[in-house]
């Protein structure tokens, strides 16, 4: 029932903006505040009362005192009664004890209030029980006076009730006074301090998100130092690099739409123009037989530039068809990718084991492969090694749930400007004529195996360490 309640009370605050709820709570906690200030403050309005009819009682009773043989006309008695609001009085001191009653003393009161040593919680107490329930019967009270013993009255407790009732309702209409002045001080200064701000930027992020790609949308920061500043800065440089990212986007999209319209074009012109050239092989010139192979070797590469362009803007990789297959006959068959620059003679060493299964797609991992080591030998090709005969070598081997493959070579290694962009499409290439989309390609492979691709520069030479975990390390992995 109780979280029932809550839930409602929060379904009710819902439906109201967020300045619409700070005026309630303001309300709500000022009025709260008044209780406590009121609750003390009516019990020392009980005794006050009751004090200021003590005071009075006693004069009433000195008037006695100085009455010629202690006796005064009734109708006077009454009037005296009447000013103090008391059916009786009574005085005590110097060993005297004096009277003043109109009529019959009650025989019975229902409460005896002595205020001479009475404590704030009693009084507290005392006061609420006025109010909430009141004695039937008169009520006694005693209390200290000057020059005497004490002072004692037997009085109606109805008048306090009332006066009290009413110093309730106006401590009641003050409060809520309050309340509505300082909860609508708050929601102005709310309003304008932060409503509007936060307004200003939800607006301007919904705004934004209709066309994102649009500067002018942009949100102008004001020049506040608080949060709400920090807040406009943040967005203004988070949608400035959305709207850029957006249009660089859109014009490699249309720049990958450009180049498939093309590509059925210019591959047919460099596959005519490869067959042409291939017809050079038959002419005997000299300068023909010089030039013939470079032309055929630059045709070969801009048409694998192509290829390897429209595939990559092109292709989705499917997710891996993955299942335990030995690793080492796939590391023997990379042998065959020296063969691409047969001047050079590069070496090729393998350390695999024969037993050493991985979990993995056997076409996707043999493309991941094929790339890396092809970049090797390309890198070898065109730079040499400054360590002898230029080599690849390659050794795999497991750590726990993991088959760690390591590819090195003895080349030059890579330049610091290309680590930083060396999985990024088009950015990462270190060789000269290279596409950039040998490694972006293998590192999405491994990616979907749930592996990493990293340049492992501690081993003092280029080594990339592939690491692919078993099915169950990669799925808790995810």
């Amino acid at each position: 029932m109780r979280s029932e309640q809550t839930s409602l009370a929060g379904r009710i605050l819902s439906q109201f903006g967020l300045s619409a709820r700070l005026l309630l709570l303001t309300v709500l906690f000022v009025m709260i505040a008044e209780v406590l200030i009121y609750v003390p403050s009516v019990a020392n309005f009980r005794l006050t009362w009751l004090n200021d009819r003590l005071a009075a009682a006693q004069i009433a009773a000195m008037v006695l005192d100085a009455a010629p043989e202690e006796s005064l006309p009734e109708d006077l008695e009454v009037r005296l009664l009447q000013g103090v609001g008391a059916r009786a009085i009574a005085l005590r001191g110097g060993g005297r004890r004096s009277l003043l009653a109109a009529g019959d003393v009650p025989p019975e009161v229902g409460k005896t209030v002595d205020l001479r040593d009475a404590q704030w919680l009693i009084l507290v107490q005392d006061a609420f029980d006025v109010l909430l329930n009141p004695a039937d019967k008169p009520i006694r009270v005693i209390g200290a006076g000057m020059g005497v013993d004490f002072v004692e009255m037997i009085l109606d407790q109805r008048p306090l009730r009332h006066a009290m009732i009413e110093f309730s309702r106006n401590i009641l209409f003050l409060s809520l006074f309050i309340s509505i002045i300082t909860a609508g001080l708050v929601y102005l200064t709310l309003q304008w301090v932060i409503v509007r701000p936060v307004r200003r930027l939800t607006g301007n992020i919904a705004e934004f998100s209709s066309n994102p790609e649009d500067a002018s949308r942009v949100i102008r920061p004001t020049d506040r130092v608080d949060e709400i500043g920090l807040a406009e800065q943040a967005l203004a440089r988070m949608e400035t690099t959305l709207a850029d990212e957006l249009r660089q986007k859109r014009r490699l999209a249309q720049l990958g739409l450009a180049v498939s319209k093309i590509n059925h074009e210019l591959r047919n012109m460099l596959t005519t123009a490869q067959l042409l050239t291939d017809r050079l092989d038959n002419v005997s010139d000299d300068s023909v037989q010089r030039i013939a192979p470079r032309l055929v070797s630059t045709l070969d590469r801009a048409i694998a530039f192509c290829e390897t362009t429209l595939a990559y803007g092109r292709a989705t990789e499917p997710l891996p068809q993955r299942r335990l297959i030995p690793l080492a006959p796939m590391i023997d068959e990379l042998s065959n990718l020296t063969d691409l620059a047969p001047e050079v003679g590069i070496a090729f060493q393998a350390d695999v084991p024969d037993d050493l299964m991985i979990d993995a797609d056997p076409d996707q991992l043999s493309r991941v492969l094929v790339n890396v080591v092809r970049n090797a030998v390309q890198a070898l090709s065109q730079t040499g090694s400054p360590h002898g005969q230029p080599c690849i070598d390659i050794s795999a081997h497991r750590e726990g749930s993991d088959v760690v493959i390591l590819i090195k070579d003895n080349g030059p290694g890579i330049p610091e400007r290309a680590k930083a962009n060396l999985f990024t499409p088009f950015q990462g290439s270190a060789q000269k004529g290279g596409t950039g989309l040998g490694l972006p390609i293998a590192a999405e492979l491994v990616q979907l195996h749930g592996g990493t691709i990293v340049l492992d520069e501690g081993h003092g030479k280029t080594c990339f360490k592939i690491t692919i975990p078993d099915r169950l390390a990669a799925a808790e992995a995810n």
